[in-house]
């Protein structure tokens, strides 16, 4: 039925019988959205996403669940596995109709927005000093809300791009700065502003969890050690995974 309603409105839809089967269509044919239930079979609706959201080419692909499991607790979990919406059953087919037109257009004016950014800003000096949390102007190559563009896409994008410099973080419930250090793609050091700990590996789990904030990365390079030592892929993997657990009910 969503597949009729859906294509009456002029789109193209590909089925999947289950997780499994379309995380395999998805990766060989990139849909420009996915919509997807929770209970599958294989491969559940928390896994299909997390092992979307961790590949570089899925990094702004909207997601919207469309699932019975309708309580809080649910809600929140897809969200913070990097939904962009969620619909509970039962539903109108009209409210699904304007929730697909909505999300693909949203989606596609931040991945504008950010790649128009990333890509005519001019990189700061390579050798002055590291910039401030509040550092903006024409020498911030990209900057934003982490409410609009989280930070699995921003990595994921940086790896995309193979980008070096450092992405600054901004809480907005603790007022906490992270920084990221990033060499050609890959995060190579990771702290937290005025505190020994988390850092590094366990420091990037930590700001994966920030969900209201802003952030800034400014393009520079990154001479210094690798620290972190794992892939863009491991981390939002292993970062999903335990914010998942995180946030599953009764753990």
């Amino acid at each position: 039925m969503v597949t009729t309603v859906l294509e009456k409105r002029g789109y193209e839809v590909d089925t999947a019988a289950d997780g499994q089967d379309a995380f395999e269509k998805a990766t060989e044919n990139p849909p420009d959205l996915l919509i997807t239930d929770v209970m599958m079979p294989r491969m559940d609706g928390w896994e299909l996403v997390r092992s979307l959201r961790t590949r570089s080419d899925f990094a702004f692909t909207p997601v919207i669940f469309l699932t019975a499991l309708s309580s809080d607790d649910d809600r929140i979990r897809g969200f913070r596995l990097g939904a962009d919406d969620y619909l509970p059953k039962p539903f109108r087919f009209e409210e699904l109709d304007l929730r697909v037109a909505n999300t693909l257009k949203r989606s596609a004016m931040v991945e504008r927005a950010v790649r128009e950014r990333m890509d005519s800003a001019p990189p700061i000096a390579p050798h002055g000093p590291p910039p401030s949390a509040e550092a903006s102007g024409p020498h911030t190559a990209l900057g934003g809300s982490l409410q609009q563009v989280g930070l699995p896409s921003l990595l994921t994008l940086l790896e995309m791009e193979r980008k070096s410099g450092i992405l600054v973080l901004i809480s907005d419930a603790t007022e906490d700065v992270g920084r990221l250090f990033v060499r050609s793609g890959r995060v190579v050091r990771a702290l937290i502003e005025n505190r020994d700990e988390p850092r590094n590996e366990e420091c990037v789990y930590f700001l994966l969890g920030w969900q209201a904030g802003s952030f800034s990365f400014n393009a520079l390079d990154v001479d210094m050690e690798d620290e972190v030592n794992q892939s863009t892929t491991h981390l939002l993997m292993e970062g999903a995974r335990r914010v998942d657990e995180e946030t599953r009910p009764g753990f």
